[in-house]
């Protein structure tokens, strides 16, 4: 529960702002080039977030269906 207080607040004024600072940071590094020079390591560990992330959109969608193949139509 302690944990859950603090993820689960929505975001401040002044953090909504680091969101575009952060977009700006992804844009610039696409840009440059920068992404390249990432240690294998930090590399990894995004490939795992996204995969992760990617699961558990799809488990969503089996769940929201209500099957694992197709629609019911």
């Amino acid at each position: 529960m302690r944990y859950a207080k603090v993820e689960l607040v929505p975001p401040t004024p002044a953090e909504v702002g680091g969101v575009a600072q952060g977009f700006n940071n992804i844009m610039k590094s696409a840009q440059t080039g920068a992404w390249k020079n990432i240690p294998v390591k930090d590399a990894w560990r995004n490939v795992l977030v996204t995969t992760e992330v990617l699961c558990w959109f799809f488990i969503g969608e089996c769940i929201g269906k209500g099957t694992f193949v197709g629609y019911q139509v």
